[in-house]
């Protein structure tokens, strides 16, 4: 298969803003990095996400009890076409203190919908 340069550069900025909007706890801004239904595997649960699912309670989970923001460590394509790329990736939790609390691999599809990129589903081994 071959690569698809421009897609790439397109996934990479969906991952740059949904990196940056989760970070600030911007849902609405975060909600813009999804296209919707969104699907997240993680801790052998499937979730479907829908438009409006994503809200600040998401910061009430057990997991980010102690979290203060992410940052994406790792971000190869796997693959790369017209309007879907696959994205292995790595990214590390952080506390206030700057301490890391956990580093988690996943891998994102992100996907072009209408005009719009963003994040069709993850798989990651977060809890």
């Amino acid at each position: 298969m071959s690569r698809n340069a421009q897609s790439e550069s397109a996934a990479m900025a969906v991952l740059d803003a949904f990196m940056t909007a989760f970070n600030a706890r911007d849902m609405e801004a975060f909600a813009k990095t999804f296209n919707f239904p969104s699907i997240r595997l993680a801790s052998n649960t499937l979730r479907i996400i829908e438009k409006g699912d994503l809200t600040l309670d998401t910061f009430k989970h057990a997991s980010l009890a102690d979290w203060d923001h992410s940052a994406w460590e790792r971000r190869d394509v796997i693959h790369s076409g017209e309007d879907k790329v696959h994205v292995d990736t790595r990214f590390t939790r952080y506390r206030k203190d700057g301490s890391v609390i956990g580093g988690f691999d996943s891998i994102y599809v992100i996907t072009c919908e209408d005009g719009h990129w963003g994040v069709k589903a993850r798989s990651s081994f977060a809890p």
